[in-house]
């Protein structure tokens, strides 16, 4: 039997030789190269400082949810006066634009002839009254029976609405203002013939103005009559209202409900049918304030805060809450939170960082 040589072996197939040759490189370079990128990897790991950010702490407080509204003033009362007697317009006493107060006459119908007739009713009336008052006396005596009694009583009482009905006659020849206001329109002219309910003047009451605005369906449940409304008019100007009518039934068209927001108006400076913006206040919630510098974009576009959990960069998206010309409120962030101030646009969700608070902000961010 032939004695094995192992010599003999890879010397009768060289080819053996080669291939393990190139298997013994292959895997020496293979472990080269696995522990080049460990330590590449352990060195840019370690060469790569933190991120420094400054943070500022906030305390959650109750603020109320709120909603502007847009709206046009109108006058508190509107009173269209018309004619309650027919006859020519025989004086005009005021002028169109011009301040009336209660009572004050505004036109003149001509009476015609009812001083005459009241001067009848009232001759009239005397007749009747010693007529009842002998019918009376007779009755009380036994001389005279119910019915003739019961007559001159309804003779009497005849008299007496003959003399008021020439009296109101008298009185509606007069067109008065119903209230202190302003002759926002006249519709007549000196000489005109009108009859009864034919338009005369309007008046229009500005001691107090009238803010109609419409609520949609998601907001009108916290709403209530009385509440407080801040009204920013046109020129800047901001004064406090109440709501005084909220409608129980929306609009078909808009889905929308009217409301009506009651202003003072010192010296009625400020005129009706112009705009305003009204603000309401809705739910209580717990929210910070923050100023529009802290707020941030994360990867996919949504704007939010960045805030520190334990070293750790965390992105909240917001919950607005109100928004005011020096800050917005936000909720959802918990009764506090630490929200990134300085170099927020510089880290991601997840990053770890060195964290300093605002107060040192100037001093360790250089350092």
């Amino acid at each position: 039997m032939p004695k094995y040589s192992p010599n003999g072996f890879f010397s009768a197939r060289p080819y053996l030789v080669s291939l393990i040759l190139v298997l013994l490189l292959a895997l020496w370079l293979g472990m080269g190269s696995t522990n080049a990128q460990e330590e590449n990897t352990s060195t840019s790991e370690e060469s790569v400082p933190l991120a420094k950010v400054a943070f500022e702490t906030f305390v959650s407080q109750p603020t109320f949810r709120s909603i502007d509204l847009y709206g046009r003033t109108a006058p508190d009362k509107q009173a269209r006066l018309g004619a309650e007697f027919s006859g020519k317009i025989i004086d005009l006493k005021v002028s169109k634009g011009e301040f009336v107060k209660k009572g004050q006459h505004i036109a003149q119908i001509d009476k015609g002839d009812l001083n005459i007739q009241l001067e009848r009713a009232q001759a009239m009336l005397q007749v009747k009254q010693k007529e009842f008052k002998a019918a009376e006396s007779l009755k009380s005596r036994g001389l005279q029976g119910e019915v003739a009694y019961a007559t001159a009583q309804a003779a009497l009482a005849e008299a007496k609405a003959g003399v008021s009905n020439a009296k109101l006659s008298l009185r509606n020849t007069v067109v008065r203002a119903p209230f202190e206001g302003y002759v926002d329109h006249l519709f007549i002219e000196l000489g005109d013939y009108v009859g009864i309910g034919d338009p005369v003047a309007t008046v229009i009451d500005l001691s107090k103005l009238v803010i109609e605005a419409d609520v949609s369906e998601r907001h009108i449940q916290y709403i209530a009559n009385g509440q407080e409304a801040t009204v920013r008019f046109i020129n800047d100007q901001t004064v406090t209202g109440k709501v005084r009518y909220m409608s129980r039934i929306s609009s078909e068209s808009t889905n929308t409900f009217p409301i009506e927001i009651e202003v003072a108006n010192p010296e009625r400076k400020i005129p009706a049918g112009i705009s305003t913006e009204v603000t309401l206040d809705l739910q209580e919630q717990m929210a910070v304030k923050v100023t529009p510098a802290m707020l941030a974009l994360d990867e996919e576009g949504n704007l939010g805060v960045k805030t520190l959990q334990d070293d750790l960069v965390e992105f909240i998206p917001i919950q607005l809450v109100k928004a005011e010309q020096d800050g917005v409120w936000l909720s959802g962030l918990g009764d506090q939170v630490s929200i990134i101030t300085v170099g927020q646009g510089f880290v991601r969700h997840g990053d770890k960082v060195v964290a300093v608070e605002q107060d040192r902000t100037s001093q360790q961010l250089n350092n």
